[in-house]
């Protein structure tokens, strides 16, 4: 076998967390211990060895890169200290570039040293928007009161559409339809390759319903109930941080997709609708509870990386920590604009609400390319792995 070896992506590796990689000598007790390899598809000794051979293109078309659930049971009990969980993540973070589009945007945030960029063009965009918007002033305390956040980015009388939220939808929806089609892109390419890899032919193709009953669903039900991370033995605690920060997204979508019909729908028969949620209504309340099982999760994540690193040895990487710190922003700014709110405070509010839009914006645009992606190359792996031992797949 003729080995071509791709040196740029070793030298990926090694900035990237995957630093230990050479270490590995193959004793296999990586996959002896993880608890989601099987006989018949062990892992990750296999990547590990295609890892320091540089074999670029099996790694990003191998399923089994996603199924890891980095746990840290193979990284606690290499014998060397290769660290194959952290190089399985620096494959991942790796896919993600690769699989990124635009690649200009996908190669920016995968770089600390893009840090200002990162953050600075959606700040500098929600400004400008702000500014164009002529709603760039702070409400009066009596006013806040009343209109809560509906007129930061001012009001006209347009009854079809506030102005507020057609500012908001200029700003978000272009990243959403973005990251959408990014993410649709990448797992269609990722898809492709594991076929071609795998030699997977298919007999027929099952229709797309076919597809999401049999093969999809059951892997998102499957994440939904977190039946892999529990499976980990050396963090086991991570369902504590993941679960409720999944929750709290379906909790978040609930709520964006409630306010979006009241106020944007029905507000144009009933304008009073405009105005702030009640802090008793159990849409509201459910957004409180959202915003504090986030915060909640994405702390314990936060506490149980820096345990990782600090008794395992595991590499602290941009690609780990910017999505920490990401959705902590998102949770920490919300809840800060809602309180600003809420005391009467109008200066203070605007100030975490311009935050939070910021945030939220950072969060659309980069999904596709930060570790926030395996939500959607997870899912479709996890969909892979029973497609290709389906009925539909010639043996």
């Amino acid at each position: 076998m003729k080995v071509n070896p791709d040196l740029d992506f070793i030298k990926y590796m090694k900035s990237a967390g995957g630093d230990t990689l050479k270490k590995c000598y193959q004793c296999a007790t990586c996959s002896v211990v993880c608890p989601l390899s099987t006989d018949t598809k062990p892992f990750p000794r296999k990547e590990m060895i295609w890892a320091q051979w540089g074999l670029k293109d099996k790694l990003i078309a191998d399923p089994d890169v996603m199924l890891c659930h980095q746990c840290g049971d193979c990284t606690a009990y290499c014998p060397r200290g290769a660290k194959p969980g952290d190089v399985l993540g620096a494959i991942r973070a790796y896919a993600y570039t690769y699989y990124g589009f635009p690649s200009g945007l996908a190669k920016m945030v995968s770089s600390a040293k893009n840090l200002p960029l990162i953050v600075g063009i959606p700040a500098l965009i929600v400004l400008i928007m702000w500014g164009l918007s002529g709603g760039m002033h702070v409400l009066s305390g009596e006013d806040l009161a009343k209109y809560g956040f509906g007129h930061f980015f001012g009001h006209w009388d347009w009854p079809w559409l506030t102005k507020n939220v057609a500012f908001i939808d200029i700003i978000m929806v272009p990243a959403f339809l973005l990251a959408c089609y990014s993410a649709y892109r990448g797992v269609s390419a990722m898809w492709k390759a594991m076929e071609k890899e795998y030699n997977v032919n298919a007999e027929y193709r099952p229709s797309v319903q076919q597809f999401i009953q049999q093969f999809l669903l059951p892997a998102v039900q499957e994440i939904i109930k977190h039946t892999r991370f529990r499976e980990c033995g050396t963090n086991a605690n991570r369902v504590t941080g993941h679960l409720p920060l999944l929750l709290s997204f379906i909790g978040l979508f609930i709520v964006t997709v409630y306010s979006a019909f009241t106020q944007d729908v029905l507000g144009i028969f009933f304008p009073q609708l405009h105005g702030p949620i009640s802090m008793m209504n159990p849409v509201k309340m459910l957004a409180n509870v959202s915003a504090i099982a986030l915060i909640f999760g994405i702390g314990v994540l936060w506490s149980n990386r820096s345990a990782a690193e600090s008794e395992l040895g595991t590499t602290a990487t941009f690609y780990d920590w910017f999505l920490i710190y990401e959705i902590m922003a998102v949770g920490v700014t919300g809840l800060c604009a809602e309180l600003g709110r809420l005391v009467g405070v109008p200066v203070l509010a605007y100030f975490f609400y311009y935050l939070h839009l910021v945030a939220v914006f950072m969060l659309f645009l980069y999904m596709p390319y930060t570790k926030f992606a395996h939500m959607v190359y997870r899912t479709f792996a996890m969909a892979f792995e029973k497609y290709r031992v389906s009925q539909y797949v010639t043996k």
